[in-house]
């Protein structure tokens, strides 16, 4: 005799007969057949209320019975069953006559077995059957979990069109209010103690303690990052008469930025031996060729450049060697440490000798212990920046009292020529 795959032994089967004995003979064949879930009812009116207490998977269904017969017994059912479940409903009747089958068909019978039951025909519809429930119900969950992923995926995306929304109104709120307040931190010669130059920091109003790269990192995340830099560059050359006359002021903008003409025509109006343009990593550089050609338009005025946060992120040395920076500035992590860490001492010093190779100065930033300054300082590392030598504060600047070394000065790498 035919076997149920094991997968499907667990499913339920409900078997409805007014008669005891059809019933033991069908748990009988159906348990050898090793189906494990097997509920009975004798009493037709009751099927409704057995099918909703067992939900079984299949039903085989007694056509004649005394208290209620087989169609309406599948009328119940089929009310109850909803239009996108498959629960298959088998009657079974010694009436054979072609009358009985299509009546049963009709009513919503999946099949028809008649009496005396062919056990190996029996079982073979069962599995069947069940098969084809088994299909129906991972089907039916597969659409439903589509469903939740679907209903999932659109809110989702409702909130990313909320914050990016959102983010538009506070980015442009800033735009519109010029609501920036820029704060200088010094950057100081670590052998004399002068002030160079100083890096225009931007601080937002109202931000509820976000991060200023937060609001870069928003701002070009909704296409409005060039504007919000373009406005902190405006708002920082603006004050650059309240610097020390030999100090220059840093910049920092985006690739993006940089080859905007607009940031040209904002730095038009001061000396370009004054400005230091300070690339970010706000955005990838996608073509060098590009910006480097932006650069060296800016250069020809006189303007230098800087690259962030060197060893870091973007700016590693492939960057360095296409970009030729006029200041290299080292990166915090590599800053922080460096007098307790050996391979930090070692990396700082060969950058010192890489930048005097390719004429670049070196910048040291993030210091804020004694024992870091003059660490760097020992190391030939020309300038450098932290809350050790002063934090970003308003114009004027102070004059960090620090002892005197002689360094290097800054070379001069300004075109003789304007790029093609």
């Amino acid at each position: 005799m035919p076997k149920v795959p094991e997968r499907l032994c667990d499913a339920t089967v409900l078997i409805v007969d007014d008669l005891q004995a059809n019933l033991d003979v069908l748990e009988l064949l159906l348990g050898m057949a090793g189906l494990r879930s097997i509920v009975t009812e004798r009493s037709a009116v009751r099927t409704l209320e057995r099918y909703r207490s067992t939900r079984p998977d299949l039903i085989l269904l007694d056509w004649h019975m005394p208290d209620m017969d087989g169609h309406a017994v599948l009328a119940e059912l089929r009310r109850e069953i909803g239009p996108d479940d498959y629960i298959p409903i088998v009657v079974v009747t010694a009436d054979i006559t072609p009358g009985a089958r299509d009546d049963a068909l009709l009513a919503g019978a999946t099949d028809f077995l008649t009496k005396p039951i062919d056990r190996v025909e029996a079982i073979l519809r069962v599995r069947n059957l069940l098969e084809t429930r088994a299909l129906h119900r991972r089907l039916a969950d597969h659409n439903t979990e589509l469903e939740a992923q679907l209903a999932a995926q659109a809110e989702a995306e409702r909130e990313a069109a909320t914050r990016h929304l959102d983010a538009v109104d506070r980015i442009g709120a800033v735009l519109s209010d010029r609501s920036i307040t820029m704060l200088y931190q010094p950057v100081v010669d670590l052998g004399t103690g002068m002030v160079v130059g100083a890096e225009a920091l931007a601080r937002f109003r109202g931000g509820n303690g976000r991060a200023p790269d937060k609001w870069f990192a928003e701002a070009h995340a909704v296409g409005l990052g060039t504007e919000l830099e373009l406005l902190a560059v405006e708002l920082a050359v603006s004050q650059i008469d309240r610097l020390p006359s030999d100090a220059y002021l840093s910049l920092n903008v985006s690739a993006t930025t940089a080859s905007d003409p607009a940031l040209a025509a904002i730095l038009a109006v001061t000396p370009g031996s004054r400005i230091v343009v300070e690339l970010t990593e706000h955005t990838r550089v996608v073509d060098y060729d590009a910006v480097v050609e932006d650069l060296d338009r800016l250069r020809y005025q006189g303007i230098r450049v800087a690259v962030d946060d060197a060893g870091a992120g973007y700016a590693g040395l492939q960057h360095i060697l296409r970009l030729q920076p006029d200041i290299i500035k080292l990166d915090r992590d590599l800053t922080t440490g460096i007098d307790r860490d050996p391979a930090r001492r070692a990396l700082a010093s060969s950058q010192v000798v890489f930048g005097r190779e390719v004429g670049a100065i070196i910048t040291a930033e993030g210091i804020e212990t004694a024992a870091e300054y003059e660490t760097l300082r020992s190391l030939g590392v020309p300038w450098g920046q932290g809350y050790f030598l002063a934090v970003p504060a308003d114009l004027p600047l102070p004059q960090p009292p620090l002892p005197p070394v002689p360094v290097p000065p800054l070379p001069s790498r300004g075109r003789q020529r304007p790029p093609a």
